[in-house]
């Protein structure tokens, strides 16, 4: 009735197994508690657990997102420390265990960390960004959310109920097919992927719909936000790649469960055939973290040297020329593995052509600091220091895409500094400025500025001391994922590597603290004008935190940058003579019971309960016809307290400072002349 579902499944196997269990249910336990103590149950069911508002679920992804990155990032803490000290010694965590760790802290990392992030600044963001009331299909984005989530929870369960797949996070047949990994670990890896990919795909088709349909009068394609132009050509990049990972998920499934042979040489088949199909997803997907994560730094550079972007058409260009080729590297993840010398040669070449519309980006940033006015605020820290580091990432990349330096560097620590010299500063640098920027408008009150750059510096630091270290034993011959090593010259090396991920672990914390420490003086880092900034988008023509409206009129465009030029003729905070009411609408529990039904549904193929995995599967299509035969419901917000918000919120803006101490926004009823493009 079960499966293979007994009481062997619980993680007795090691103390350290049934330490991450207890602090997994503990840790839910005590949310659980929290919620219930506060009676705060009915108030996050009514207003975050069903809301349909694209601002309210870009929080609750990013929510996941931090809480994974802790997941996450405890499994690298814990290969460091393996690593600094198993020279000639067996070290503290098993081979088996050790594997787990180092493929779950991949799969997390880039599937349940970074995409859930990117995620929730763009579904915060864009829709305000081009005059947009919310994303195309709302009820649609809360079921993306709650599938995302499934998925996160397919693989924290996998540390209480069985054991996480061992053949990497890239799952590589033969390793990941029966015979060399007959347990569930492979099967979590699967679902959590085959359930998240799903709802990250939808996620595409809305975010590329609404940027389509939605604009406001006036946004034509030549005055779209970088950033929106960025979560627009990386939504395309989600709706053509990630079918290819649920395709190889799906097929893995088949091999392993119903005795298919898609990837097995003795059956027929060909692992080849999953690399291939793998990386037509790997390497695009690289590209939908960073390119978002390009947007955020092209908004933040403008907004903080107080200047227009530096050729806004070629950054434009550059982002299309980027998620075109994007499709063209996949294979100079396997030169190795005997393409011939002509086909690696043909990707060596694209791999390189692609940094050139990057190298672009980072010369028009550049230009834009140019004689600015610099505001070194956190957000424009991340951003400077993205640009140092993600150029030391790029040029070892190029220097990867010599096949002939592949062959030597391939599988060493090496490529894992290249890796991560490109992910952490290109992606994960760009969310957190993008966090703290957006974070008063979120919120209506500002990040304490003290602890950012405290959380900055360890971050940066902490970067630099554990992934420079892994190009020096790159090119000394070390090879990635050793539980243990026989050579005493790579130690002193991984020691500096573990202490730089003791700096990132201070960093995390710094971060924590920083969130309380706002928290509690939130009413001195209120912001009443609903642009802390002195920004140039529309997102910052409303109030902190936005209404559910987000606009009392859809604003109407007549050029790049139109808060600013609002600002610029003094009509920023002038009341309309008139308002109309608006339909909004109203919440769903969808989104709850397919997340419900998905999580099951996944939990149960991993562990052969076919029965339920039916139920579930019947259930879900029986919901989607039940709710479309439903009519849609919606809320009519009346024209009276449009009225009185846009009114409160504007007043305040007449009256209020917008940052104390920094006398560029301090507000002024004229602002100073700046001409607006």
């Amino acid at each position: 009735m079960f499966g293979r579902l007994t009481e062997e499944a619980l993680p007795f196997y090691s103390e350290i197994a049934m330490a991450g269990a207890a602090v997994t249910v503990l840790g839910g336990l005590f949310v659980v508690a929290i919620v219930l103590w506060t009676g705060s149950l009915g108030y996050l069911w009514r207003n975050w657990l069903t809301s349909v508002d694209h601002k309210r679920i870009g929080i609750m992804y990013v929510v996941v997102a931090l809480v994974m990155l802790l997941r996450g990032f405890i499994d690298a803490l814990m290969m460091r420390a393996q690593q600094a000290m198993a020279m000639n010694s067996p070290g503290y965590l098993p081979p088996e265990h050790f594997d787990q760790i180092f493929s779950s802290h991949g799969t997390i990392m880039i599937l349940f960390m970074a995409m859930p992030f990117l995620t929730g600044l763009i579904n915060f963001v864009m829709p305000m960004q081009i005059g947009a009331r919310d994303v195309a299909f709302p009820r649609l984005n809360l079921i993306s959310l709650y599938l995302t989530a499934a998925g996160a929870g397919l693989v924290l369960i996998s540390l209480v109920i069985g054991k996480f797949s061992t053949a990497g996070w890239t799952g590589y047949p033969p390793f990941s097919e029966n015979e060399f990994s007959p347990g569930v670990g492979v099967d979590y890896w699967i679902w959590a992927l085959v359930v998240s990919g799903v709802g990250t795909t939808i996620t595409g088709i809305n975010f590329i719909t609404t940027v389509v349909k939605r604009r406001a009068p006036g946004m034509t394609w030549m005055r779209l936000p970088l950033f929106t132009w960025t979560a627009l050509c990386a939504s395309i990049l989600i709706v053509f790649a990630f079918p290819a990972l649920t395709v190889a998920g799906g097929m893995l499934a088949l091999d392993r469960s119903a005795g298919f042979h898609f990837f097995t040489n003795d059956g027929g088949g060909n692992p080849m055939n999953f690399a291939n199909i793998l990386w037509m997803w790997g390497h695009p997907e690289v590209y939908i973290l960073i390119l978002p994560a390009f947007g955020v730094f092209s908004e933040i550079v403008a907004t903080f040297s107080s200047k227009r972007l530096f050729a806004y058409k070629s950054l434009v260009f550059a982002t299309v020329v980027i998620a075109v080729l994007a499709f063209t590297t996949w294979l100079h993840h396997f030169f190795t593995m005997g393409a011939g010398a002509s086909v690696n040669t043909a990707f060596g070449i694209t791999t390189m052509i692609i940094a050139v519309p990057t190298g672009v980006k980072i010369f028009d940033w550049l230009m834009t600091m140019y004689r600015g006015r610099i505001r070194y605020q956190t957000p424009m820290l991340w951003t400077t220091a993205f640009l140092v580091t993600f150029t030391i990432g790029g040029v070892s990349g190029v220097l990867l895409a010599v096949p002939a330096v592949d062959y030597t560097l391939h599988n060493t620590t090496f490529l894992v500094a290249h890796f991560h010299n490109m992910v952490i500063p290109g992606a994960l640098f760009g969310f957190f400025a993008g966090y703290t920027y957006w974070f008063p408008k979120a919120f209506g009150f500002r990040l304490d500025e003290r602890w950012g750059k405290r959380a900055f510096w360890l971050w940066l630091v902490g970067f630099y001391l554990a992934f420079m270290p892994l190009y020096a034993l790159g090119t000394m011959g070390m090879v990635r994922r050793l539980q243990h090593y026989d050579n005493p010259d790579w130690q002193p090396y991984l020691i500096v590597a573990a202490i730089g991920a003791v700096s990132v672990l201070l960093g995390i914390a710094s971060l924590a603290v920083q969130l309380w420490v706002s928290i509690r003086d939130r009413e001195r880092l209120a912001d009443k004008t609903g642009d802390p900034w002195n920004a140039r988008t529309l997102e910052w023509y409303s109030s902190s935190p936005p209404p559910a409206w987000n606009f009392a009129r859809v604003p109407k465009i007549e050029g790049l940058d139109p808060f600013w030029r609002l600002k610029e003729r003094g009509e920023a905070y002038r009341e309309d003579e008139s308002y109309d009411s608006i339909s909004l609408p109203r919440n769903s529990p969808d989104g709850v019971v397919y997340g419900a039904l998905a999580f099951l549904f996944g939990f149960s193929m991993v562990w052969h309960i076919y029965w339920l995995a039916l139920l579930c599967l019947l259930s879900i299509v029986a919901h989607l016809i039940a709710s479309s035969f439903r009519r849609p419901v919606e809320q009519v917000i009346s024209a009276d307290e449009i009225a009185r918000h846009d009114h409160e919120w504007k007043t305040a803006a007449r009256t209020a400072s917008r940052y104390d101490g920094d006398p560029l926004c301090d507000y002024r009823p004229v602002l100073r002349k700046v001409p607006a493009q």
